[in-house]
């Protein structure tokens, strides 16, 4: 019979490296407190390792660089399903996403219908920040990303390049939900997101 450390084990290798977790993934073996004791055991082995509070992965390993870093995506992802919320990339890093910015920022902020929180990984910070309905109300799809970008750049930064970019990244179906999301924005950005869905051309 396999022990609960045996199980874990085998749930997270399968998942293969690089895979970001919380406990709830194994809420099925048991009480909460014995999975909380074998997690901290395995990390005490090396076999996995806690990022923060209640987040733990399977490092991905460089022959030369060692552990690194999860990516931003998979740890939103692992608490979007901890917290049963929706997420929804903003600020510079939907930027990033959209290719509008090439840097990605320390401090990466998720808009969300769930607890506002801070997690630190290293010298990275990921920000979830509650926030109304509307905003939400995007979520999960490409309007939301291109809404939350172009707030943080700004209106009077708006120029032909941004628009070229945005026409030459979206595909014909994103730009089709660009249509259907215009009420959800402010107005000076419905107006470019109507700009970006009219032709392919420049």
């Amino acid at each position: 019979m396999q022990s609960i450390d045996d199980k874990l084990v085998s749930m997270v290798y399968g998942r293969g490296r690089g895979f970001v977790f919380t406990p709830k993934l194994f809420s099925s073996l048991g009480d909460p407190r014995v999975v909380g004791t074998a997690l901290t055991r395995l990390c005490r082995k090396g076999t996995i390792r806690r990022l923060a509070r209640g987040l733990y992965d399977y490092p991905r390993k460089h022959h030369q660089l060692g552990l690194l870093s999860p990516s931003i995506d998979d740890v939103a992802h692992a608490l979007k399903g901890r917290d049963a919320t929706r997420l929804q990339p903003s600020g510079a890093y939907a930027a990033n996403l959209l290719g509008l910015s090439n840097q990605v920022p320390m401090k990466v902020v998720f808009l969300t219908d769930g607890p506002s929180k801070q997690v630190q990984l290293g010298k990275q910070e990921i920000v979830l920040k509650r926030t109304t309905p509307r905003n939400m109300a995007t979520a999960d799809r490409i309007s939301g990303l291109v809404i939350q970008a172009l707030r943080h750049l700004g209106q009077k930064y708006m120029d032909a390049s941004v628009l070229h970019a945005l026409k030459k990244r979206l595909s014909d179906d994103d730009k089709k939900q660009l249509s259907k999301d215009l009420q959800y924005a402010p107005a000076w950005i419905a107006d470019i997101m109507r700009n970006i869905t009219k032709q392919n051309g420049d």
